[in-house]
């Protein structure tokens, strides 16, 4: 992964509303969401959040799939992953990290 997409991911989550729409992206799976859907739970105004939207997808954390007249919306876990991959690369200068709760520890 290069520096500039982990920047643009990194910007694209470092704000709240965004935050919690990956966040709800990722728990849902790969059903993904409709942007009504979305609204439905967090609440925000469909202009905002399609604005918000939009910044996840170039960033290239969601991805968007038109299924009939909706929007589907979903985590890309591939992308997710790439970007957690970035950060941890040299943890503990390449020592094995503890793994608790699905989670990994770097406590060097």
């Amino acid at each position: 992964m290069e520096d500039q997409e982990v920047i643009k991911g990194l910007g694209a989550l470092a704000q709240p509303l965004r935050l919690q729409v990956f966040r709800a992206l990722v728990v849902v799976g790969e059903s993904g969401l409709t942007p009504g859907a979305i609204h439905e739970a967090l609440g925000t105004a469909p202009a905002t959040l399609s604005f918000h939207l939009k910044e996840l997808v170039n960033a290239g954390l969601v991805t968007q799939e038109r299924a009939s007249r909706n929007l589907i919306y979903r985590a890309n876990y591939e992308q997710m992953n790439a970007l957690l991959g970035y950060l941890t690369q040299n943890c503990c200068q390449g020592k094995v990290c503890a793994v608790e709760n699905g989670a990994a520890s770097c406590a060097c």
